[in-house]
Parts: C-alpha cells; sequence; structure tokens
C-alpha cells in the first residue's frame, strides 16, 4: 500500500509521517504545490493532508490541496488545516474558531466510535493547536466528533471515505492517536 502524504510545512508533519509509516511505510513525501498529474502518476492507494499555518482558502497555504482532495478517487485524512481544507473544498466555511486559539491543549472529545474512531472511548482526549475552525459544514459533509463546546473535531464525506480531524493524532497529547491513524490505514485497504 502506497501513502501519499501532501506536506503543508507544519512543525507536526514528520510526526504524523512516522505515524503513517509504523503501519504503512511505503510513504511518498510532496509538497502541496504538487499537480494532479503528477499525484495521479504516483497511483497512490490514500492520501493524507498535513497540518500546516494559514487559512484553507489562501492558495499560498493551501497549495493544491483543495483540488487533491475534490478530485481524490482513493481515501484521504485530513489533519487541522487538511481538515479545514476538506470542509472548504466541498463549499464549507473556515473562521476563527468561537473557542480562541487553542495550541497545546487537550480537550474532551465526543465522536460517533465509527471509521476512524472505531473502537475508541467516548470521549477521548484530542490535542489541539487551532485558532481556525470549521464554521459552515458544507451538505456532503457529516460531522464525526465535536468538543464539549461543540466546535468540530472530526468529519467525513457522506459519500466518499474522506475523513478529517480538527485535533492532532500525532500529538503526545493524543493518546489514542496512533489507533486513529491504523484505523484509517485499515480502512483505506477494504
Amino acid at each position: 500500500m502506497k501513502v501519499l502524504f501532501v506536506n503543508n510545512k507544519d512543525s507536526f508533519v514528520w510526526n504524523l509521517v512516522d505515524y503513517v509509516s509504523i503501519f504503512e511505510p511505503d510513504t511518498v513525501v510532496v509538497p502541496n504545490t504538487i499537480s494532479l498529474k503528477e499525484v495521479r502518476d504516483i497511483n497512490p492507494d490514500a492520501i493524507v493532508i498535513s497540518p500546516g499555518p494559514g487559512h484553507p482558502a489562501n492558495p499560498r497555504d493551501i497549495g493544491n490541496c483543495l483540488d487533491i482532495i475534490r478530485e481524490s478517487t482513493v481515501p484521504v485524512l485530513g489533519v487541522c488545516l487538511g481538515h479545514q481544507a476538506i470542509a472548504v473544498a466541498f463549499g464549507g466555511e473556515v473562521a476563527h474558531s468561537p473557542s480562541g486559539p487553542l495550541h497545546g491543549k487537550t480537550s474532551p472529545i465526543d465522536h460517533n466510535g465509527k471509521g476512524i474512531f472505531q473502537g475508541l472511548p467516548v470521549p477521548l482526549v484530542g490535542g489541539r493547536y487551532h485558532s481556525l475552525a470549521i464554521t459552515r459544514l458544507p451538505q456532503k459533509i457529516d460531522v464525526t466528533a465535536r468538543t464539549e463546546d461543540g466546535i468540530i473535531m472530526g468529519i467525513k464525506h457522506k459519500e466518499r471515505p474522506i475523513y478529517g480531524l480538527q485535533f492532532h493524532p500525532e500529538s503526545v497529547l493524543t493518546p489514542q492517536g496512533l489507533k486513529i491513524v491504523e484505523n484509517f490505514l485499515s480502512q483505506s485497504k477494504e
């Protein structure tokens, strides 16, 4: 199985690459400026859209990630900026989080126990490093996880295996993070 990892230039990128590589050593890391043709040429079995600074509606920050998400025919996992990009790619909106900036903070996260959350405790503890959040959900996206104060922490496309996580599974502040990555990769093999 080949995993394409789209790098949005965040300090957490290599931690997440290491988590993915534990299960799938064939991980190809590329910059977010990669073209759709180059993605097709790599022919991945799954795609991870990494965290990164900036706003998912700003082309300088997100590169070609919105097109990669929309055009993907394989499972996609977006983390933090990648999660927000999934919402924007399908018509949602992202703005400053009503909770304010949360960097290096933990929150209990309620989730639906399905898909990438299968077999995880409810609530699970998630490490948060963000000042933006999804503020308007597109029709094609379901919420799979939220904080106690209602901030969207997990999403899934209604018809396609596209998942987003606002919190960081690769953070030491997310004890169940490795299991979440394993669940995504296991679902990608199905």
